[in-house]
């Protein structure tokens, strides 16, 4: 015979609202919730077992008297009509836990191995103009966006920034998904990044969910919150006028880095048209969303006029985006993938010291997220590790 438990009903609901389901998804592949969470029907083991897993809720959790507190372990910048979000979803909780654990490693190994501190981190302050620290940040990147483009693609522009980021000393780690799960794929909408600050061992993670356009604007805010030396989740609302103050500053910084003021002046023509606005996207390897935020803090548009295009470019950028995605080949070379969901530097780091008797062989395919030696030894020759 089946055996029943009993389930407080809010539990269910919170392992729901935690999954990110909607009331299609939740009536489509649990049918039967309805009748669990008015009480006129109980669950069984195995239906509360497949309800967890299903949900990504930890099973034993489903017993507790009351749903648990699950704070982000990051200070959350996030805003929605400059409103701050509540309730962070399994994904979004797990990939946080994910990169902790990976930069609790990697600041072990820097402490093991003799690694100086990063010299940047900590090193700016909400006070510094943002123009001159933007120069900074082009200095150690080397990089002149007010030259000319970064990259003829923004893929490319991505992959440079990344890359000089990465030698610069912060751990740069970018996926679209949980883990190594395809089917968990992190929501945009969500989140566009964090920055997990650290003297020894600082990430970037940027949602690789997102497009190319709006990772190169992203990659660049989250470093800005390394200089600042605070850990931060970020949905980088350029369409909103409040939100934190260190949101506001590392906003103004990325701009400033990606599209000099002098050089975005001397290009700009007048031209807000879609064909216009997109020539300067391409001229600076931003997203047209980007152009018009730093158009408008250049006064070459006003408040009013800002916040009527941006409504709607905004529109179009997503119907563009929807509509790459579904012509969008899935998968992909994965020895090309993962060591930027993972970090190369970090990759690297825990190949040589699994070679070298400093980590196991099984915790370094934990943290690289592989289950055979085969992958392992593929991922380092791919990574160039000897």
């Amino acid at each position: 015979m089946p055996v029943h438990v009993d389930v407080d009903p809010s539990l269910l609901t919170w392992a729901v609202q935690r999954a990110g389901w909607d009331r299609e998804t939740t009536a489509r592949r649990f049918p039967q919730l309805t009748e669990w969470t008015e009480g006129t029907r109980k669950p069984t083991v195995k239906q509360l077992e497949k309800f967890a897993h299903a949900t990504h809720a930890p099973f034993g959790q489903l017993f507790l008297p009351a749903p648990p507190e699950e704070p982000l372990p990051v200070p959350d910048m996030r805003t929605l009509g400059d409103a701050t979000i509540s309730r962070p979803s399994a994904d979004l909780l797990e990939t946080i836990y994910l990169c902790q654990t990976r930069q609790n490693w990697y600041r072990d190994h820097a402490l093991e191995t003799g690694m100086d501190p990063v010299p940047y981190v900590g090193s700016a302050s909400r006070d510094d103009d943002p123009a001159v620290i933007a120069q900074r940040f082009r200095d150690v990147l080397g990089i002149d966006p007010g030259v000319g483009p970064l990259a003829s693609s923004w893929s490319a522009a991505f992959s440079l920034l990344s890359d000089r980021i990465e030698r610069s000393g912060t751990l740069v780690m970018v996926s679209g998904i949980v883990g190594s799960d395809t089917h968990r794929t992190l929501s945009p909408e969500e989140f566009r990044g964090f920055a997990l600050v650290d003297d020894l061992a600082p990430i970037v993670f940027v949602n690789g969910a997102d497009s190319k356009a709006a990772q190169i604007f992203t990659v660049i805010h989250e470093f800005a919150h390394v200089w600042l030396g605070g850990s931060a989740l970020s949905d980088i609302a350029l369409g909103a006028d409040g939100g934190p103050p260190e949101e506001r500053w590392c906003n103004a910084v990325a701009a400033e880095v990606l599209m000099p003021g002098d050089a975005v002046s001397s290009e700009y023509r007048g031209d807000l048209s879609p064909d216009g606005l997109d020539a300067l996207a391409r001229r600076f390897t931003v997203s047209t969303l980007v152009v018009l935020r730093r158009l408008a803090d250049l006064r070459h548009l006003s408040g009013d006029e800002y916040r009527d295009r941006f409504e709607v470019e905004e529109r179009r950028v997503l119907a563009l985006l929807a509509d790459a995605k579904e012509g969008r080949p899935g998968g992909g070379d994965y020895y090309n993938i993962q060591p930027r969901r993972l970090s190369a530097t970090f990759t690297r780091a825990v190949i040589a010291s699994a070679r070298e008797g400093g980590t196991s062989y099984r915790d370094a395919y934990k943290l690289l997220g592989t289950k055979k030696h085969s992958t392992f030894e593929s991922l380092a020759d791919r990574v160039g590790t000897s």
